[in-house]
């Protein structure tokens, strides 16, 4: 047991380097704009790049699953993971001759290579983390894993944004390049190979599934999941538009006034909300009784906030404005108490308050107008365990080729923040992010129709096979 459980941590400290490079894109995305002199749809191209590459990763594991079988059960989970990472490293490799030439396609291909391995590697993770050990607890093993993923997510933007700028305070702006890309893309390529290692040398435990001896479109009969393969889309959609525009929208005066080299600590806060969320998501893994769980869900968000807080304390930034946030911290901290640990009712819940809470920072200005969007981090917290468990839920031996549609569907990441870049082009970056209210819209919808099809008699008992 404590092999098998060894193997589930080294998997999930994978969760880490996708938030970990994720993340890192908000503080990339000005830098690039700025030297290459982008407007802010060519600078989102960075997002699309990224994140487009989940989709044709996917579509060629489904292609290959046609052909050849299941690639997962073929070669298994540890070898599918392993050679995600070593892609993910060749990947980050590329940014050195891309970084020499200063060829801004070349650096776009170098985060097409690094997410192309996020792909394989997501693909494995998520259905893995979720079928292992007690099914009713999947989806809370995933927030737990999401809250590793948080973590990568909050620290990335600082360790970047020090690497690039040095101190936030006083930026060496006369020694700002590009060049200085390489250094921290080395540290990644090195930190690929270890964990790849690691996982290398791990015990997996066999996870049982049903076999799947042939591949086509059956799988997109079910409805649960082919909405769902649209809420992915929107859910990662608005979860890195928020921001991926971000820089440019603190950079408006009626907001902050901030340049690039100053906002990494908002980046870092914005994340560091999912990190609060799927930490307190994470709860139900541990025996508490009632009032212990309820206590913790009030303490361990001021945790997490406090250890934002020193993150970025250490890193030198002005940390001032953090505690106007805190009242958003404590609203969405009483949320996730009241809902409970129904996957369908916290989605619904989530996305409507998200869904309000964008377009009070349209109607205003200044930090409360901030504030609400950074809050879209809290509200998004949990929302990727609750989606893909319900999109999941009853697909029975289509369950890995049906996870290959949902990663597919990260596309929505390359798609919906050039998007918001476009319309905030054509009017303003603070007015753009009306964007994001509709993505929040559909996911409240989803929710409530998911809702009502575990209620027919032939979901609901694929529903409790998995403890939802």
């Amino acid at each position: 047991m404590q092999k098998s459980n060894s193997s589930l941590i080294a998997i999930i400290t994978v969760f880490f380097f996708w938030g970990f490079v994720a993340a890192s894109n908000g503080i990339l995305i000005p830098l690039f704009k700025a030297k290459f002199n982008l407007t802010q749809f060519q600078s989102q191209l960075v997002d699309l790049a990224f994140y487009s590459s989940y989709f044709f990763g996917s579509i060629i594991y489904y292609i290959l699953s046609l052909k050849f079988g299941d690639p997962i059960a073929k070669f298994g989970y540890k070898t599918t993971l392993v050679f995600g990472l070593l892609l993910s490293s060749a990947g980050a490799l590329i940014f050195i001759p891309a970084a020499n030439l200063l060829s801004y396609p070349l650096l776009l291909c170098a985060l097409f290579t690094i997410a192309f391995g996020f792909a394989i590697q997501q693909i494995v993770a998520n259905p893995f983390v979720i079928n292992f050990g007690n099914k009713a607890k999947g989806a809370q093993r995933l927030s737990l894993a999401g809250g590793i993923n948080s973590f990568g997510t909050t620290i990335g933007p600082v360790f970047l944004s020090y690497a690039l700028f040095g101190s936030i305070n006083k930026p060496s702006l006369d020694t700002q390049s590009i060049e200085s890309v390489k250094l921290p893309a080395l540290i990644l390529c090195a930190l690929f190979l270890i964990c790849a290692f690691i996982i290398f040398i791990s015990k997996f435990p066999k996870i049982e599934s049903d076999k799947l001896k042939s591949y086509d479109l059956s799988v997109l009969k079910y409805p649960q999941l082919t909405l769902g393969m649209l809420a992915i889309f929107m859910y990662v959609g608005v979860e890195v538009t928020i921001q991926s525009n971000m820089g440019a929208l603190l950079a408006m005066p009626e907001i902050k006034g901030l340049d690039h080299t100053k906002i990494s600590h908002f980046i870092s806060l914005y994340w560091g909300g999912l990190m609060i969320g799927r930490w307190t998501g994470s709860l139900s893994l541990f025996n508490f009784n009632a009032i212990q769980k309820k206590v913790a869900q009030l303490i361990i968000p001021l945790v997490a906030f406090s250890i934002i807080y020193f993150i970025n304390t250490l890193n030198g930034s002005n940390v001032d404005d953090y505690w106007g946030y805190l009242p958003f911290v404590i609203f969405a901290s009483l949320l996730f108490i009241s809902i409970g640990d129904n996957p369908a009712k916290t989605l619904g819940i989530l996305s409507l308050s998200a869904m309000l809470f964008m377009f009070l920072g349209i109607i205003t200005k200044g930090n409360f107008a901030l504030y609400c969007f950074l809050s879209g981090g809290l509200f998004c917290s949990v929302m990727w365990p609750c989606i893909f468990a319900l999109a999941i839920n009853g697909l029975g031996k289509y369950t890995n080729q049906g996870a290959a549609f949902l990663i597919m569907m990260i596309l929505g990441g390359a798609i919906i923040p050039p998007l918001q870049g476009w319309i905030g082009d054509k009017t303003n970056p603070h007015q753009s992010y009306i964007v994001t209210v509709f993505c929040f819209a559909y996911l409240t919808w989803y929710a409530k129709k998911t809702s009502s099809m575990f209620k027919q008699k032939h979901i609901t008992r694929d529903v409790n096979a998995t403890g939802h």
